[in-house]
């Protein structure tokens, strides 16, 4: 434990911060790959049986049975959550290499940066979709929202520091200033809060029914 403690209290503080931003990485893109991994069984069960309870189909506002089964759920012709399965495998990929040391081409990174801007912006679409138009709420789902807003973060702090997204010199100086007060944690912090009280103020009594 003292190890793990050491690693992550490191006394240079682009490696103590490359540590928290790969850690964070990691640990979401795990949790982001075992909700991908149970909802594409899930997926499977309604293709053999569209009646089927589901574990996480508590009433009617918490139930991914109702989420699962909208069009949007299939949007590229199979379940959205095999995309995760694709995906988050590279992604922890990258956060282990990054915990090991390792510096990315500047090129990889940028790349990196835009397939998962592209992740957290189709997650939050689908929680739109979710919130507004089907009107129940998924637990898994949910999870890789929270989950891809914390990789997506980290990965932006990351390539804003290392200067890897090609900005222009202006931009790029005022997002360092931003990033090296921590506002970018202060933003993403606000954005979850944000998202739980949206779901609070209109599922609540939903929810706990």
């Amino acid at each position: 434990m003292r190890k793990l403690i050491n690693f992550f209290t490191h006394k240079d503080d682009v490696i103590r911060d490359n540590r928290w931003i790969f850690g964070s990485m990691l640990v979401g893109s795990i949790l982001s790959l075992i909700a991908s991994l149970v909802l594409s069984i899930d997926a499977l069960e309604l293709a053999k049986n569209p009646n089927a309870i589901l574990s996480c189909s508590v009433n009617v506002v918490i139930n991914c049975a109702t989420v699962n089964l909208h069009p949007t759920a299939f949007l590229f012709g199979f379940p959205n959550s095999f995309i995760g399965l694709m995906t988050e495998p590279v992604v922890i990929t990258v956060a282990v290499a990054g915990l090991s040391g390792i510096l990315f081409p500047r090129l990889f990174m940028a790349a990196a940066q835009v397939g998962y801007t592209l992740g957290f912006i189709f997650a939050l679409y689908l929680f739109g979709v979710s919130f507004f138009v089907i009107g129940a709420l998924c637990p898994w789902c949910l999870l890789v929202t929270l989950t891809t807003t914390l990789v997506w973060f980290s990965i932006t702090r990351y390539n804003i520091r290392e200067k890897n997204l090609y900005l222009p010199k202006k931009l790029q100086k005022n997002l360092e200033k931003f990033i090296s007060k921590d506002y970018d944690k202060l933003t993403m912090a606000a954005l979850v809060v944000t998202l739980i009280a949206a779901i609070l103020i209109k599922y609540g009594d939903g929810i706990f029914t």
